[in-house]
């Protein structure tokens, strides 16, 4: 039996090293991640809500500093930071007002390979692309965000980096600073996971055996601890485990919103309905115990969805006609540029050019931006700040 586990333990170290050596190869010279992307002023213009002459004219008087042209002679793309700069001289930026309660969105499935870490990376990036303070919690021991964030949760991240010290039976920290990590996004913000994270599954699971008040008490540690946190985002994001365990449970009381991914195939439809089911048991649970959450909406994204496959177009169907306008309209296509960019521990919005071809490349950050825009829409509905669409609207949306 030993020999069996060593065995197991070689090929998790093996494993990791590969992980290590792939993080290193993709972020050369430096070994550390950093964001290299540039946008055209058309695009700026687009996102700001302003024409190209009045960057311009901003640039020429001064209020916004001229750009240094390229070697052959073009105007150089602004970075992110520059671009959230320009929304401060220009008044254009979406920022929460101080009245205004952060969006505290939960990503949650229990079905794994639905895409749960890929959507929450995505929807972060996009959210901080329109500009957005975007704050990601990584609540899952497999870490998977945390990977795509570009840290090897062997390697880079310790327990007493994670929430772990926060929520245990032993805590050793009272507020969740601590464990805010700086993202090459500069208003992405990141706690990270690591496996030592699910010590924290086992110590509660025990506690609650002897009665449910350790368990009700962390789980309201975790949203008190949020909130405060919050204050300084307008959106946070949470990736909780695939399973409906004491962490799982703590973000759903903690979040006040949801977000469920699932993939266009009958297993994972099948799988999404009893999370539903299950989810709506354990609610009710929650609520009798005195737990009090209010979702300001809880909707559904079909995630990886193939449209040249037509057992994806029943499926999706069948999602339709189940969910209605539950549904968000507009699916995540499945796309090379999604994988190609998750091997090098990126989002296709890091990606300073196309990986496969331009038109792949278009195609898939057009949608990208259709689909996580559908969120974006909910949250500042939220905020009042956009009138709702009816179901009418919502159902039959191109």
């Amino acid at each position: 039996m030993s020999e069996f586990i060593s065995h197991i333990g070689g090929l998790a170290e093996a494993g990791e090293r590969m992980i290590e050596r792939l993080r290193k190869k993709a972020f050369l010279p430096e070994s550390r991640k950093g964001l290299s992307v540039r946008i055209g002023i058309a695009e700026v213009a687009s996102l700001l809500g302003c024409s190209t002459n009045r960057i311009r004219m901003a640039e020429e008087d001064g209020r916004l500093p001229s750009p240094t042209p390229t070697t052959n002679g073009r105007r150089p793309g602004y970075s992110i930071e520059q671009i959230l700069h320009m929304r401060k001289v220009l008044g254009a930026s979406p920022a929460r007002s101080p009245m205004d309660e952060p969006a505290i969105i939960a990503v949650q499935n229990f079905k794994g390979g639905v895409g749960k870490s890929t959507v929450t990376t995505h929807l972060a990036h996009y959210l901080a692309v329109q500009g957005y303070r975007v704050l990601v919690v990584d609540c899952d021991s497999q870490a998977s965000t945390t990977t795509l964030f570009g840290f090897n949760p062997h390697f880079n991240i310790t327990r007493d980096e994670t929430l772990y010290p926060y929520l245990s039976i032993d805590p050793t920290q009272e507020d969740l600073r601590y464990a805010v990590k700086r993202t090459p996004w500069p208003n992405v913000d990141l706690i990270p996971s690591n496996l030592e994270l699910f010590d924290v599954e086992y110590e509660l699971a025990a506690a609650g055996a002897d009665g449910q008040s350790v368990l009700t008490a962390r789980f309201r540690k975790l949203k008190q601890g949020l909130n405060e946190l919050a204050r300084d985002y307008d959106v946070v994001l949470l990736d909780p485990p695939p399973a409906l365990g004491t962490i799982s449970l703590a973000v759903m009381q903690a979040a006040n919103a949801l977000l469920v991914p699932l993939a266009a195939t009958t297993p994972d439809f099948c799988s999404t309905v009893q999370f539903l089911s299950m989810m709506d048991q354990v609610l009710q649970q929650l609520l009798a115990a005195g737990i009090v959450i209010d979702y300001s909406f809880v909707r559904l994204i079909c995630s990886k969805f193939d449209s040249n496959d037509p057992s994806h177009a029943l499926v999706r169907a069948f999602m339709e006609q189940t969910f209605g306008p539950a549904l968000l309209p507009v699916p995540i296509l499945e796309s090379a540029e999604i994988s190609h960019a998750a091997i090098r521990m990126m989002s296709v919005y890091e990606l300073a050019k196309p990986i496969g071809t331009s038109k792949t490349h278009k195609r898939c950050r057009a949608n990208l931006d259709e689909a996580l825009g559908q969120v974006e829409q909910l949250i500042r509905q939220s905020w009042g700040r956009v009138a709702p669409a009816s179901e009418a609207e919502a159902i039959y949306a191109v």
